[in-house]
């Protein structure tokens, strides 16, 4: 009796495991779709990113020789996949080798070794055969130092429905998450690290919504904020109540411009007979209030069509210079913003983009506005600039010395701005200097 009872339970442990798994996968099924909504994290680190390293792994060899990316083990022999001489194996080719793959939000990446002969470009190339064959939304290889890329992969397009992330810390100064990157990661311009920056974008493109955005994170901080909108003030008076000046005329701009280098000079006394190099080192009681400078429609400063136009477009575009050059030490940050930017408008603009050392740009209606943004920085973003459509509204490419990146910014309608501005006008820092230019 004993042992019959023993085999009866060994025979039914394996069908009560199958019906459990079963149950656990038709769960999974029904219940997956719901959890990916609530926890996509979660689910992706859970169920994705298992899978995706596999896939990896597999197909990483016959990738690689399919690319050109495999190196023969003997000069003379040239490696051609799937080629088998007089019934001998082929030749397995040396591939290059990859470090542990590490997932991300919505993704993974991992570090490749270079072979001898090979070049971060030959990585680049074969990038969109590698998001089609790990059956992923894209894949971008950067260069991490001699001899090693990153390639990061993104499983979704992380831009179509960007996440706000969370805030894990205080809010510093003069920093504001104004949307997010295609890594997943929050977007973050930081006025004390690239202290100037180009906005171009055409028309619906997402210029104004990135602004908002900007104006609404910056809005609760001690900061003054100085609007220049030459369009008689369409975009900028949304914010007015919270604006220390605002000049929406060329001639009202010349004299509020030539006001703010007056009092980019007065810091530097004040720095210089403190024994300081810029308002950061001056006590925080002595310490004058940072001004951001929003300049809306840039070529409406710079377009001439009289000599009385040139000697104020001139006198504009010198003082937009000098606040670029002295302004970051002494707390006036430039944030210039403008549909369309380029060398005919002047040598005025050429020698302003040089000092703008942050550049966003959107969908554009020409390709000189994407060169004067980017080109200088980098060739690959001026591409990826290009290639934005008129669908992905919001969408736009920001570069840097440090590099580049696709990002959307989050949606701050007009109205929203308008409300933001007017709940913090009370911090609104007075400056009569700049009152008295208007």
């Amino acid at each position: 009796m004993i042992l019959a009872s023993t085999a009866s339970a060994g025979t039914t442990w394996p069908s009560w495991f199958l019906v459990v798994a079963a149950v656990l996968v038709s769960g999974l099924l029904l219940v997956g779709p719901a959890l990916r909504r609530r926890y996509p994290v979660a689910c992706w680190l859970l169920f994705g990113f298992p899978v995706a390293c596999c896939r990896v792994i597999r197909t990483w060899r016959p990738l690689m020789a399919g690319c050109g990316l495999a190196v023969s083990r003997r000069p003379a022999l040239t490696v051609v996949s799937g080629l088998v001489g007089k019934g001998a194996p082929p030749p397995q080719p040396l591939v290059p080798r990859f470090g542990f793959i590490r997932p991300t939000a919505g993704g993974f990446w991992l570090l490749a070794r270079l072979l001898p002969g090979q070049v971060p470009d030959d990585f680049v190339k074969a990038a969109p055969a590698m998001a089609e064959a790990w059956e992923v939304h894209a894949v971008r290889v950067l260069s991490q130092k001699p001899g090693t890329v990153r390639i990061t992969a993104s499983v979704i397009d992380p831009l179509a429905y960007p996440r706000i992330p969370k805030q894990r810390e205080p809010v510093q100064l003069l920093r504001v998450a104004v949307g997010a990157l295609e890594t997943g990661a929050a977007w973050v311009i930081d006025l004390r690290r690239i202290p100037h920056w180009l906005i171009v974008g055409a028309t619906r493109s997402g210029k104004s919504t990135l602004i908002n955005a900007l104006v609404a994170g910056l809005a609760p901080q001690p900061v003054a904020l100085v609007g220049v909108d030459c369009k008689g003030g369409m975009e900028l008076s949304l914010y007015e109540p919270r604006l220390s000046a605002l000049a929406t005329n060329r001639e009202q701009a010349v004299r509020l411009l030539a006001a703010l280098v007056d009092l980019t000079l007065d810091r530097m006394t004040v720095c210089r007979a403190a024994r300081v190099r810029n308002i950061w080192g001056l006590p925080e009681h002595e310490r004058p209030v940072p001004v951001v400078v929003i300049v809306d429609e840039i070529a409406e400063l710079f377009l001439i069509a009289s000599r009385n136009e040139k000697d104020e477009a001139h006198a504009a575009g010198t003082a937009l210079i000098r606040l670029a050059q002295l302004g970051a030490a002494l707390g006036v940050f430039l944030v210039v913003a403008g549909q369309r930017v380029g060398s005919d408008l002047g040598p005025g603009v050429t020698a302003l983009r040089a000092q703008l050392g942050g550049r966003v740009c959107h969908r554009v209606a020409d390709p000189g506005t994407a060169e004067m943004a980017l080109g200088d920085l980098n060739p690959d973003a001026l591409k990826a600039a290009q290639a934005i459509t008129p669908e992905q509204a919001g969408t736009a490419v920001l570069a840097s010395g440090d590099g580049w990146e696709r990002a959307r910014s989050h949606l701050i309608t007009e109205a929203d701005a308008e409300a933001i501005a007017a709940e913090y006008a009370h911090l609104t820092p007075h400056l009569p200097e700049l009152l008295d230019a208007k």
